[in-house]
């Protein structure tokens, strides 16, 4: 007997089953935790939108009359060793961690999907496949990054790449202990019984399964890309020190540490708001995901 599309529902069943989504959805957002690290990543996420307008002043401005400034009502964090005004660049430097954090998920996601679907189902290249993923996962992800850096120059799209790369074989492992799990299950071996063709095999029936493990890995390697990113630029190798970042900063302001602490202080505070909201958000949605946590819960 064929299983009806959810189009093809009768009318009461469907609101049935948009019902209990709804709920579902409900009680994920309804916890403590989840609600207060969306409401961080909201706000972080609004400010960066609206840096031209939130700014007091030119994040790239010098006014050395100002330099190592208290707090004040013109500079509300105060000012930097070159007199730029730190609350404007904390701002703005919440453009770059979000931008480096969601690229880094995003493109070490998609490969490491690529690749892990034909590692795991197409038994020929998987040896191929994993012994190269080996070798990079025995490479440190640091070093390695430092190393592209060296190697291409410091520019943002350098830093996405050389942050990307040791994340993907991860995601490859991944994805390719999904695919080898799935690719002997019952539904699996009858659409291939039926003359399904591989992409149609893969896209329909495969893939779909990987989709919640690769959401929850993506909050993870978002939080540790920006992590990263801040890494890089503190040790003077990521991006070019006169764009605000977090990273570049705090790296600004080590020398005055001791009498400043505010320059360390502001852009690692918000910096450590983000990735933990951005990692408790990943632990709930593995329990969300997970029916047998799920259950539990």
């Amino acid at each position: 007997m064929a299983i009806l599309e959810s189009n093809q529902l009768p009318l009461s069943a469907r609101d049935g089953q948009w019902r209990r989504r709804w709920d579902s959805a409900r009680r994920f957002a309804g916890t403590t935790p989840v609600a207060l690290s969306v409401a961080v990543l909201a706000l972080i996420v609004l400010a960066a939108l609206l840096a031209p307008w939130l700014h007091t002043t030119d994040p790239m401005q010098l006014d050395p009359a100002e330099r190592l400034s208290d707090f004040s009502a013109d500079h509300w964090f105060g000012t930097d060793a070159l007199g730029r005004d730190l609350y404007s660049r904390v701002v703005y430097g919440a453009r770059i961690s979000l931008v480096v954090g969601v690229g880094v998920s995003l493109a070490s996601v998609a490969c490491g999907l690529l690749i892990g679907v034909v590692a795991g189902y197409f038994r020929t290249a998987d040896a191929i496949i994993m012994r190269m993923m080996d070798g990079l996962m025995a490479i440190p992800g640091i070093l390695l990054a430092i190393a592209l850096v060296s190697l291409s120059g410091a520019s943002l799209m350098t830093v996405l790449v050389a942050i990307a790369v040791p994340e993907i074989p991860r995601v490859v492992r991944l994805v390719r202990s999904i695919i080898l799990a799935t690719r002997h299950e019952s539904y699996v071996e009858a659409a291939l019984t039926l003359g399904t063709r591989t992409p149609k095999l893969l896209w329909r029936h495969v893939i779909p399964n990987t989709v919640a493990p690769l959401v929850v890995q993506g909050t993870y390697i978002c939080a540790s890309a920006m992590l990263t990113e801040a890494v890089l630029s503190f040790l003077g190798v990521g991006i070019s020190p006169e764009i605000p970042s977090w990273g570049n900063i705090m790296a600004d302001g080590r020398m005055y540490f001791q009498l400043f602490p505010s320059l360390i202080l502001c852009p690692g505070v918000f910096l450590s708001m983000v990735v933990l909201a951005v990692n408790v958000l990943g632990d709930a949605m593995r329990d969300h995901l997970d029916p047998k946590m799920a259950e539990r819960l």
